[in-house]
């Protein structure tokens, strides 16, 4: 099974391969450049690289979402031409189960923050449990936008030591200092920003089960209205 990731949900701009549980090639980007000048290039350069026949594929998984609103929708207008252009399936990976699966098999509850400005962030909390061939995602506070403050109320609540990560993180760390009362530690470079190769090693488990969808039918989410549209 060969499955193509790619993700530019935030600032981070990434494309993976993953083939039966094996990274072959992963070419990351955090930098003031917007998506629609680096992805497909990184993905061509990835391409010449390993000797990709992207006819090989088995199916493209994309971060869905949530995340910035341009980003996603270059990431999903991406996903969705090769995959017409191939006649491959696309695998959605929610953005924040993206993020978590970086710290797979931990046995803290991990809690994505995604920066959504004015004290707003997409976040969720999440556990891995046993089941498989090793552990599988389980959400304790499901995705969504949230105040910052209420989101660590509710992880005050869960009474268990978390991991945070994700570009929300530095944005809203004095909140995290002073009204996060679980014991906390945050994710190193490497596992704090989304990365591809997490959306294509999750999007491999997700295509196995048979959740897929045609490329002419997958959608972004966003789960919110863009400010211009409020």
């Amino acid at each position: 099974m060969k499955i193509l990731g790619l993700d530019s949900s935030g600032l981070v701009a990434g494309v993976a391969v993953v083939e039966d549980g094996v990274l072959l090639a992963e070419y990351t980007t955090n930098y003031r450049k917007t998506h629609s000048q680096t992805l497909l290039p990184m993905l061509d350069e990835l391409k010449k690289m390993i000797e990709l026949d992207l006819n090989t594929l088995d199916a493209i998984a994309v971060a869905s979402g949530p995340g910035s609103f341009t980003g996603l929708r270059i990431g999903s207008a991406t996903a969705k031409g090769l995959g017409l252009a191939l006649g491959k399936p696309l695998v959605e990976v929610p953005t924040l189960e993206g993020l978590a699966w970086n710290l797979w098999g931990t046995d803290h509850i991990v809690c994505p923050l995604m920066d959504a400005r004015r004290n707003q962030v997409y976040t969720a909390a999440y556990e891995f449990v046993p089941g498989g061939e090793g552990f599988e995602l389980k959400a304790v506070i499901p995705q969504s936008p949230s105040d910052i403050g209420d989101m660590l109320e509710k992880l005050n609540g869960l009474d268990r030591p978390v991991i945070l990560l994700g570009d929300g993180v530095p944005v809203y760390l004095d909140w995290i200092r002073e009204k996060l009362k679980a014991p906390y530690s945050i994710a190193p470079a490497g596992s704090n920003r989304q990365r591809a190769c997490s959306v294509a090693a999750l999007g491999a488990v997700y295509y196995a089960r048979g959740k897929t969808v045609d490329a002419a039918a997958h959608c972004p989410e966003y789960l919110r209205k863009s400010q211009a549209e409020v």
